[in-house]
């Protein structure tokens, strides 16, 4: 029980990550910490999409569910169930890695700009 637990906790984790990915750039254009982990995510994003690499989020959820009933089929809780389908999307591996392009470009662009005006 206590993996399954932990494989929500991280699935729900990995949901907030992603909603930071997204949408990051409005909250880092004001924040250089931000700026750069947001970036820095962005970029490890696009490089596991080329290389073919499995987020660790995945890789750590997947073990936990391993450990909690490797026979099992997925049966977390409520929550879990619907982040499950936000984390874990069904779209091709190509619309995937041109949504992430294109919402990097999207965040350099309001980086750009944020940059821009403070050194104005």
């Amino acid at each position: 029980m206590l993996y399954g637990i932990l494989a929500d906790v991280v699935l729900v984790v990995h949901l907030f990550w992603i909603l930071f990915l997204i949408a990051g750039a409005c909250w880092g254009r004001r924040r250089r910490l931000v700026m750069m982990i947001q970036a820095a995510g962005l970029v490890f994003a696009i490089v596991s999409q080329v290389c073919g690499w499995y987020c660790p989020l995945t890789i750590l959820e997947v073990w936990l569910r391993e450990r909690q009933d490797a026979a099992r089929a997925y049966t977390g809780s409520f929550i879990a169930h619907y982040a499950e389908k936000l984390v874990y999307i069904d779209l091709s591996p190509g619309i995937i890695f041109a949504l992430t392009l294109a919402l990097a470009a999207a965040t350099l662009w309001i980086y750009w700009r944020a940059i821009r005006k403070k050194a104005s």
